[in-house]
């Protein structure tokens, strides 16, 4: 199997560039805010084998990560 990659260089205006350094920030910070959200998640469900307790456990709802209310309240530009 051949696999051939192109590259192409792109030379962007100052304001081009400011334009594609905010969407590239934006994509950050919401990748990072889905990926704190499913963390927080997945440290919620632990508990031990033999018992859970209800009082100490943080247990956030499956439906709320499936959703991904982020992306429904990222700002758009």
């Amino acid at each position: 199997m051949l696999t051939m990659n192109m590259t192409y260089r792109i030379y962007p205006s100052a304001d081009q560039e400011a334009i594609m350094l905010d969407w590239l920030e934006t994509c950050r910070r919401l990748y990072n805010r889905c990926l704190r959200d499913l963390k927080t998640w997945l440290n919620g469900q632990k508990c031990p084998i033999d018992r859970c307790s209800l009082k100490q456990e943080y247990i956030v709802p499956a439906d709320r990560l499936s959703r991904c209310e982020v992306l429904s309240s990222a700002p758009l530009s």
